[in-house]
């Protein structure tokens, strides 16, 4: 697993709304694959190894911006 610090942040400033100042968070790992950080979500139970977290709409256009697209 890789440390945080090695991901490419997309969104936020750090005044993140978890209580731990950190997400919820979009960001891109070296490979160009992305990570999402938020609230767990039980919509549905996803496959064994998988999980759901549900992110603001916000958040998501953020990291659109972040990438230029």
């Amino acid at each position: 697993m890789s440390e945080r610090s090695a991901l490419t942040r997309l969104t936020g400033n750090g005044n993140g709304e978890c209580g731990e100042k950190d997400c919820p968070n979009v960001y891109r790992t070296a490979t160009g694959s992305f990570v999402v950080q938020g609230d767990v979500s039980d919509v549905f139970t996803p496959p064994a190894g998988e999980g759901l977290v549900e992110i603001p709409e916000a958040v998501l256009r953020e990291a659109i911006r972040a990438l230029g697209w």
